[in-house]
């Protein structure tokens, strides 16, 4: 599919990205849960469209992006999620290895015994 330069319909680019990922993950045999409705409960269902303002704000998005897998709980540490552009600023100086540190250790027992 090849799009005009001007195009800025990034709702429908993302939407049909998205049918076709899940179309071809489906027909690839992968087991992909499904809402109440039947929907595939593999998307977000919406999404925002946010104009960077400038560097600090790209700074912001850039290490929300990082540090999500861990937020949801798939890796303790930034650095163990293998598909992360974390690697790339790592790589580059940009951001060193132990950015984020370790969650797992973080969380360990606060308050009163």
């Amino acid at each position: 599919m090849t799009l005009p330069i001007d195009d800025a319909d990034f709702s429908n680019r993302l939407s049909l990205i998205k049918r076709r990922f899940t179309t071809a993950v489906v027909r690839a045999g992968a087991p992909v849960a499904r809402h109440g409705n039947g929907e595939y409960a593999l998307w977000q269902r919406r999404f925002w469209e946010h104009t960077i303002r400038d560097e600090r704000d790209f700074e912001r998005h850039v290490d929300y992006i990082h540090f999500n897998p861990v937020k949801h709980g798939l890796v303790a540490r930034v650095r163990n999620w293998p598909h992360s552009s974390f690697h790339q600023y790592v790589r580059r100086g940009v951001l060193p290895e132990d950015w984020a540190g370790d969650f797992a250790a973080d969380r360990g027992e606060f308050g009163e015994p």
